[in-house]
């Protein structure tokens, strides 16, 4: 499993709209995606215009390959893509080490 991590930023003001679009964007495109296991949404206390959107896929190929160069993506963009202050920094993870 590989977890890609999006750092996002949005302009003040706009987190009730950005959290629903996201949600949104979420349930109704993403989740189609061929190895997509789950996600996660995590609105910053300090900072609270950032989010942290983790996505849980099956493999790397399918967000780099078959999400981002197929067509959910640019409806996936259509949704949050206008919030975006900056665009999101964007890396992938492999599993080490947890927790029972």
């Amino acid at each position: 499993m590989i977890l890609e991590v999006a750092d996002i930023r949005i302009p003040p003001g706009q987190n009730a709209a950005f959290e629903a679009a996201i949600q949104h964007g979420l349930t109704t495109v993403a989740s189609q995606a061929q190895g997509m296991m789950g996600w996660k949404v995590n609105r910053g206390i300090e900072s609270t215009e950032r989010y942290i959107l983790q996505i849980f896929w099956a493999t790397l190929e399918d967000h780099t390959v078959g999400f981002r160069q197929g067509p959910l993506f640019a409806q996936w963009r259509a949704i949050v893509g206008p919030f975006f202050a900056a665009p999101p920094v964007v890396e992938h993870f492999e599993l080490v080490a947890k927790s029972d």
